[in-house]
């Protein structure tokens, strides 16, 4: 079978995928949106009902089209997917959905591309699939009665999908917070708490606060840089805090979940909880195993610089701290992919990139 030639072929048609397929088509280029969903912006939908950006309007754009909210407001998930898929309705970008990539292999100078419904090769490949990939659970799950409801916080939806009584949410990040804070309407909950992420205030002065980190440079603060280096590591607890949910919405707070035995969950400092419902927010681990290029450090995560990895023609956008604070959020995944929609454009052929620390991990094929 012939594979269909493309120059540009972008995995990915999220909010990132679409900010370079802008730019990309723009610059005039023959550039290609694959997606495994079967609708611009699914990845949002699914996502549970309650869920709104932290970033107030205007800090949610992608490029050419403002989102269509007052200044202040705070979109809801499905306001932020309908925008996604009028985004690319808009600027007719070329998306095909329904195509999961299931390998991506270097191959004649480009990169041969298998998908559930053929093959492609493009000459230069950007990996655009977001943050939020493979679920992370951690080992103790397995060692729960089976009668407990395990849902992961990617799969939640609303309290009617958990079991009457005592609900146990692992992880104290900003999911882990919020989920616990709208299932305490409804039922008992227990908050296993890791870390204490700082919980600033929301306003001040009379401004949210992303609008203070927007106007003073923090969401522009470069990854390499002194500042980066230490920022990427500080998290921050975005609205409730977790003395607030004890205190004002009877959240139970418990230590790190270190164990678990039949019906119990044992936490660090000795405690343990009983729950009917865990609900696990513990993030999401890297998953690119469909990347058959030498690329990929330990964790299974691209080695990159600003987007470009090792190999000649590969790329990444959308990826935690990628280049920025702001590299993986929807109002700033545009600068980034600006950037890197200038380096496809200007590419030359195969001839090695060079970044620090590349090369095959243990395991790559």
């Amino acid at each position: 079978m012939t594979a269909e030639r493309r120059e540009v072929v972008v995995v990915g048609a999220g909010q990132a995928g679409l900010a370079i397929g802008y730019h990309l088509a723009r610059a005039g280029r023959d550039v290609l949106l694959l997606d495994g969903a079967r609708r611009v912006g699914e990845s949002w939908r699914r996502r549970w009902d309650s869920l709104r950006l932290f970033t107030p309007c205007p800090y949610n754009s992608l490029p050419g089209m403002p989102f269509p909210a007052p200044d202040g407001a705070y979109p809801g998930k499905d306001e932020v997917a309908d925008y996604l898929e009028r985004y690319a309705e808009r600027f007719a970008l070329p998306v095909r959905l329904g195509s999961a990539v299931r390998a991506a292999t270097p191959s004649e100078g480009g990169y041969t591309v298998e998908t559930e419904c053929g093959m492609l090769w493009a000459r230069q490949l950007v990996a655009a699939t977001g943050p939020f990939q493979a679920p992370a659970i951690p080992r103790l799950a397995a060692e729960l009665d089976p009668e407990i409801v395990q849902v992961h916080s990617s799969a939640y939806r609303n309290p009617g999908q958990l079991p009457d009584g005592l609900a146990l949410v692992v992880g104290a990040g900003n999911s882990g917070a919020q989920i616990a804070q709208e299932l305490s309407e409804t039922r008992p909950v227990a908050l296993a708490v890791g870390k204490r992420l700082p919980h600033p205030p929301r306003r001040i002065l009379g401004r949210d606060l992303f609008w203070w980190m927007f106007h003073l440079g923090a969401m522009g603060v470069a990854a390499g840089s002194p500042l980066g280096l230490f920022s990427r590591g500080q998290d921050l607890l975005i609205g409730v805090g977790l003395d607030e949910l004890a205190r004002r919405h009877g959240v139970t707070l418990f230590g790190r979940a270190v164990a678990a035995d039949g019906g119990r969950v044992i936490c660090a400092g000795g405690r343990s909880v009983a729950p009917r419902s865990v609900i696990w927010a513990t993030g999401f681990r890297p998953d690119y195993d469909w990347l058959r290029a030498p690329v990929l450090d330990a964790r299974g995560a691209p080695i990159q610089r600003q987007g470009v990895t090792p190999a000649p023609g590969l790329y990444t956008l959308g990826m935690f701290w990628q280049h920025w604070a702001g590299s993986s959020l929807l109002g700033g995944v545009g600068r980034d992919a600006a950037g890197l929609a200038e380096r496809i454009v200007a590419y030359g052929g195969p001839g090695r990139a060079t970044v620090a620390g590349a090369g095959p991990r243990k395991g790559a094929p």
